[in-house]
């Protein structure tokens, strides 16, 4: 598979919201030339680090994922891959402030919604095959100590037990929600939304 097929995938996608001046498209050609030259206005922006760390995990999955003989399984529909581009553009925006519990009255500390979005994001990571595509809160993130309930959508690879895969996932989210935030999560649901059959890229495809 070429940069060239994996690039015609994504042209036909719409422009998704600008990120600090910068869309989903410019960042993965950005990503595409190595980060280089470096762009400040990028390499500044929290949201675009966010987007870029996201479109790189998502772009080491693709190769997979596109790596069907002819006769073979249809390729992803184009559908799956917006939504997993949508949930990446929504992520890197700041979002409402989340409290955190501060050392003393007199302090003020907090963190973005998009963030702790990314944070969820990231731990796709640690479950192969899994992407994940949207993440929204139930509930008041604002106030300190309010019950808040995630919930996720996530694609997963065909051939895997779908409960095992969750509970890792749900298991990894909340792991790295109580190492970051002080939310109250009163639970994490994982909503399976595709199922993508795929074989192992073939060794020398790339």
């Amino acid at each position: 598979m070429n940069d060239q097929e994996i690039s015609d995938l994504r042209s036909p996608m719409p422009r998704f919201e600008d990120l600090d001046g910068h869309t989903i498209e410019e960042l993965s050609d950005y990503l595409d030339a190595g980060r280089t030259p470096t762009d400040p206005s990028i390499e500044a922006s929290p949201g675009c680090r966010i987007a870029l760390d996201a479109l790189g995990r998502l772009r080491d999955l693709t190769p997979e994922l596109l790596a069907f003989d002819t006769a073979g399984e249809p390729e992803p529909e184009e559908t799956w891959v917006q939504r997993i581009l949508s949930g990446i553009a929504l992520d890197a925006h700041a979002g409402r402030r989340i409290p955190l519990t501060a050392p003393t009255p007199d302090v003020d500390l907090g963190i973005t919604e998009g963030a702790v979005r990314g944070m969820i994001r990231a731990a796709e990571a640690t479950v192969p095959g899994v992407v994940i595509g949207k993440c929204r809160f139930e509930g008041d993130v604002t106030v300190l100590g309010e019950p808040v309930r995630v919930h996720v959508e996530v694609s997963v690879p065909y051939g895997v037990p779908i409960p095992d895969i969750a509970e890792r996932l749900r298991t990894e989210i909340s792991a790295r929600l109580d190492a970051h935030t002080t939310l109250s999560v009163d639970g994490i649901d994982i909503t399976v939304r595709d199922v993508q059959q795929f074989r192992p890229a073939k060794k020398g495809i790339r």
